[in-house]
């Protein structure tokens, strides 16, 4: 499972609806820990039994209190000492104290890969990981400081500070994988002259990891989503001229925010398939500039949508929504982790956005030929994507050549607008997805509901950009007027069809256990035993 990678995100996002915690906990162990002591051990030098068998839990140890997004400058040293040919573990100051790994007591023995900076014989040679032990049954080994941080609500992970006090490890310890080498002579060897690049290539696991967390949020918003447009349907309200009332979900407000929102969750699956399989077959080397962006792009995006998703149910659900039976409430703080772990959402797209602008990694759509059609067609809805693209790539790079102060004045002058190219990018991808799943639907009726599905998805990511799209003429007043009347017309067209998309999810009750998605849940508030009582 750890060298497949669309097995490893099937169960992300499985595990996303599931527990939160134990989401980060897998993500560590099997993609982090064991998915990088594969890639960096090919000669198999170490015993993963015990990690395989869960005797021992892995977990790694990158992040800096000094140093978040930079880690490529962290301070922790691995001293290599050529009497003895081992190296020396230290943490330098208080600021080079490793952030928030599961280092804690919760799973018992565990070792760590620990980002450090190999000097041999007085040269910095960059990053590397080092297989450290941490701990065993009684506690950190010698040497080790592990202090726990303040628990973070919602999550049960054992978060803590961990330091090392000279700590003496093995030769084997330093994992350089296919890209360095330390000779028996105590002679470092790279490949790779930049420093780093060896650090990124140390952690190349992290592309992965993106995929994976993504996974994890958008199969807690399916699940949200499931169990919202579910008891929009058992609950009810009163409704002009009538003594029974109607489900609130035959109101057209309800309607269109639900729908819009499974339309972006469907968006999000695909984009996400198409990712993965493309980085699963080889058509985008994990460590090229293409995939770089296309990975960074697709991680923030569907993270995003899933917690705006998410939120949406919580709201539609009422008070309801806040109780933790229910589920959704205690769906937030997992993908809001989602959104900062294997690098910070805004961090990433401002990387891809620099990319995207100098061409690295990014090559712009071609501009449609003939002009805009009417917003029914998917051809013209997805050509207008583009041209929305385009026209932000345009802006973005017209900002970046203004006259500045400085190189920080210049980019900031064009980050903003780089960012909206970025979001502009990821939903083009997602449609183009959208688009290409549909058409591998054999029965016609799924194929054509599927396609009514895309047009409210990108109707609702239209129309806040209408604007600049009617400055430009890629939309007439028209157009523009009826973007609102569209997005209901096609929210109308969908609502009879709102169960069936959720059921799609495929999401068991036994795994939904949220009482508000059953019938006669009412009931269950009379039941002693029931998941209403605390």
């Amino acid at each position: 499972m750890v060298t497949s990678t669309d097995r490893l995100v099937s169960l992300h996002e499985w595990l996303g609806m599931v527990d939160g915690s134990l989401t980060t906990l897998a993500t560590i162990h099997y993609n982090l820990f064991l998915g990088s002591l594969l890639r960096l051990d090919p000669h198999r030098t170490v015993d993963l039994t015990p990690f395989t068998r869960l005797r021992r839990c892995g977990t790694v140890l990158i992040t800096e209190l000094g140093y978040g997004n930079n880690a490529a400058e962290l301070e922790t040293t691995a001293v290599h000492q050529p009497g003895t040919d081992t190296f020396v573990l230290h943490t330098p100051s208080a600021g080079a104290q490793k952030f928030m790994p599961n280092t804690g007591p919760a799973g018992g023995s565990k070792s760590g890969l620990v980002a450090a900076r190999l000097i041999v014989r007085g040269q910095d040679c960059g990053v590397f990981l080092f297989l450290v032990p941490l701990r065993d049954e009684r506690g950190p080994l010698p040497g080790i400081r592990i202090r726990p941080l303040s628990q973070t609500p919602g999550s049960a992970v054992d978060h803590a500070i961990t330091s090392f006090d000279q700590v003496v490890l093995d030769r084997s310890a330093l994992l350089a994988g296919d890209h360095a080498d330390l000779t028996a002579e105590g002679a470092f060897r790279s490949a790779i002259g930049s420093r780093r690049r060896r650090f990124l290539r140390s952690i190349q696991r992290v592309t992965t990891g993106k995929l994976c967390l993504a996974a994890a949020a958008l199969g807690g918003a399916r699940a949200g989503l499931t169990v919202a447009v579910r008891y929009a349907h058992r609950r009810h309200t009163f409704a002009p001229a009538s003594r029974t009332g109607v489900p609130v979900f035959a109101y057209r407000c309800h309607q269109t925010r639900l729908l819009g929102a499974a339309a972006r969750a469907y968006a999000a699956t695909f984009l996400l398939r198409e990712v993965t399989r493309r980085a699963g077959t080889g058509r985008e080397d994990p460590a090229s500039a293409e995939a770089e962006v296309l990975v960074a792009a697709a991680k923030g995006w569907i993270t995003w949508q899933a917690r705006d998703i998410v939120l949406e149910c919580r709201e539609r659900c009422g008070a309801q929504g806040l109780l933790s039976a229910n589920r959704i409430v205690d769906l937030i703080t997992p993908i809001e982790s989602t959104i900062t772990a294997e690098g910070d959402n805004l961090v990433i797209w401002t990387k891809a956005a620099a990319d995207m602008l100098t061409g690295r990694g990014y090559s712009p759509p071609a501009a449609p030929a003939a002009p805009a059609g009417p917003l029914t067609g998917r051809a013209a809805l997805l050509d207008l994507l583009v041209r929305h693209e385009l026209s932000c790539l345009r802006y973005a790079r017209g900002r970046i050549s203004l006259p500045s102060d400085s190189p920080l004045d210049r980019w900031n002058q064009a980050v903003n607008p780089a960012l909206d190219l970025v979001d502009a990018y990821a939903t083009r991808c997602a449609a183009q997805a959208f688009l290409a799943a549909a058409d591998r639907v054999a029965d016609e009726d799924t194929r054509r509901l599927l396609e009514q599905v895309f047009r409210l998805f990108v109707l609702q990511r239209l129309a806040p950009h209408a604007g600049p799209l009617l400055a430009d003429g890629h939309l007439t007043a028209e157009a523009v007027r009826d973007l609102a009347p569209a997005v209901d017309r096609a929210g109308a067209e969908l609502a009879p069809h709102a169960l069936a998309l959720v059921e799609a999810f495929a999401i068991p009750d036994d795994l939904l256990q949220a009482p508000i998605a059953t019938d006669g849940y009412a009931a269950a508030y009379d039941d002693p035993a029931g998941p209403w009582q605390p």
